[in-house]
């Protein structure tokens, strides 16, 4: 069973147009497992289709994000499966049909098997479809970064108790210092101090000496 162009056209029509969807026939495409929320990778998902007409062949068809559809199975009233490439097995899918549920089974569920799922039926000319069921991996999310602490320069936060070490060791350093200033600078300028009396009381002395020698030669 091969599926032209023409025939998927018809069908995006058929999901895009209400119109052609019959009202006299249900369908319904769901998780065979009504806890399934989420299929998981790697595993078997079970898909089936309930229809109020028993003795009417149904097909699965897969629209993915793109919106491209991809044609799965056709499931017989007789139970028989057709499956793309008009083969009879697949390796990746199983079908079957129990009563008015055509079930669908993905072996191995991987992300290019993630899409909307639903089945369609052609009965008296007409294309009945189901609603989609959505089947795709679970959206994770990341937490968002939190914000780092506000910081000075080199790294140091303003509330580092390395901060105050390093300002309260500034500071006796200061002290350290401003003690060694007087302990230098105060001795040297007393001894600059006592050093200019002596070159002024020797120079008073000298001029005395002078004129006292002065008078003398008179």
């Amino acid at each position: 069973m091969s599926w032209s162009p023409a025939l998927l056209l018809l069908l995006a029509l058929g999901l895009c147009c209400t119109g052609i969807r019959g009202q006299r026939y249900g369908m319904t495409a769901r998780f065979r497992d009504r806890s399934i929320t989420h299929p998981r990778l790697r595993e078997q998902l079970e898909l089936e289709c309930l229809t109020d007409k028993e003795d009417s062949g149904i097909s699965w068809v897969r629209q993915d994000r793109s919106g491209t559809l991809h044609f799965i199975v056709f499931i017989s009233s007789m139970s028989r499966t057709t499956f793309a490439g008009n083969q009879k097995t697949s390796t990746r899918f199983e079908a079957r049909k129990d009563s008015r549920l055509y079930r669908l089974v993905v072996k191995s569920f991987m992300p290019q098997d993630e899409g909307n799922y639903f089945c369609l039926m052609n009965s008296n000319q007409v294309l009945y479809f189901s609603p989609s069921q959505p089947a795709f991996f679970p959206v994770t999310t990341t937490a968002a970064p939190t914000a780092p602490a506000a910081t000075t320069q080199h790294g140091i936060t303003e509330k580092d108790p390395c901060l105050r070490t390093l300002d309260s060791e500034t500071s006796k350093e200061k002290e350290l210092n401003f003690f060694c200033d007087i302990f230098i600078w105060v001795p040297l300028a007393g001894a600059c101090v006592l050093l200019l009396l002596a070159l002024a009381v020797t120079i008073i002395l000298c001029q005395q000496t002078r004129r006292r020698r002065c008078r003398c030669k008179r």
